[in-house]
């Protein structure tokens, strides 16, 4: 187990480097000057200039990268343009709204998608299943922004049910944090719920067909403890790929989600680091997002390991 530890973090480090380079060489690329930013409209060309030899923006681009390559191996993620705090400070600021947004989501898709999935390969090709396919299907159609405004549309314009923006944290009360992230959770879980549903119902499809659950049901174990204990445990490694996938995806649905509840988190970080064109926050943001992809993914190959002890060998 520590070998197999030891290579996924060692087979980490060439992704984490190449997402940097990419990062650094997008954001160079991309138009405006992010000097001229901070001088504002009316400066000279003088102070424009003092402005970008003091962030090292005059610099070749070989020095910047050989810099910006020297402060990340230090685990220095920059210091921000516009506030002139450090990145690092900037993020651990707005993670507790993320962190809750995508943890509540998460528990949402994996609580609706799985007992989904398992009812519609039990009750297959009968109403249920054909129904809750038709459903999958539209929330696979319809993008995550529109959703959001559609729930806020009914339930908060409507019906008054919800409050259209904002974020209240878990210290100030259980019934405000849940109550503001509801919308928000529903609106993120929608497609991975889809996702999520269609994977185990196949998955699950090919399990209810096997001897041992046959042998299950010849020995008088009742529905349930087919379906959950034995069906749904050897059925579990195609939906835990699929749990850890969304985990990922979450990333891109955070920073849309975070925009149209107004949820200050890093999602509200990166857009607002991408207008003032202030490069280290933005690169800063999409490492940190990086480490947490590389991270997900050595938990599902640990988990993988634990479902079936073969791929150790």
């Amino acid at each position: 187990m520590l070998n197999l530890v030891f290579k996924r973090l060692l087979a980490a480090v060439p992704v984490v480097l190449i997402v940097a380079t990419v990062v650094f060489g997008l954001l160079r690329m991309a138009p405006g000057d992010p000097a001229r930013v901070i001088a504002g409209d009316m400066a000279s060309e003088e102070t424009i200039a003092q402005i970008r030899a003091n962030l090292g923006l005059d610099q070749p681009l070989l020095t910047q990268y050989a810099l910006a390559m020297g402060a990340l191996a230090r685990g220095d993620l920059g210091t921000s343009i516009v506030s002139k705090q450090p990145v690092s400070t900037l993020i651990a600021a707005r993670l507790g709204p993320t962190g809750a947004l995508a943890t509540s989501a998460l528990t949402l898709t994996v609580l609706l998608a799985i007992p989904l999935g398992v009812l519609s390969a039990w009750w297959h090709r009968r109403a249920f299943d054909r129904a809750t396919m038709a459903l999958t299907v539209l929330c696979f159609s319809v993008p995550a922004f529109v959703v959001g405004y559609v729930l806020i549309l009914v339930f908060s314009v409507t019906l008054n049910w919800f409050p259209v923006q904002g974020y209240a944290p878990l210290a100030d009360g259980l019934g405000g944090f849940v109550h503001r992230l509801a919308l928000p959770s529903l609106t993120l879980a929608t497609v991975f719920v889809a996702l999520i549903t269609r994977i185990t119902r196949a998955s699950m499809l090919d399990v209810l067909g096997e001897d041992f659950v046959r042998t299950a049901r010849a020995k008088g174990a009742p529905e349930r403890t087919v379906l959950f204990r034995h069906a749904l445990r050897n059925a579990a490694a195609p939906i835990v790929t699929v749990v850890g996938v969304a985990i990922t995806t979450l990333i891109s649905g955070v920073v849309v989600t975070e925009t149209i509840f107004n949820i200050p988190g890093v999602g509200s970080l990166i857009v607002d680091a991408v207008l003032a064109r202030d490069y280290p926050v933005v690169q800063g943001t999409i490492l940190f997002f990086s480490f947490i992809y590389v991270f997900v993914n050595l938990a599902i190959d640990l988990v993988y390991v634990l479902l079936d002890p073969r791929i150790r060998y």
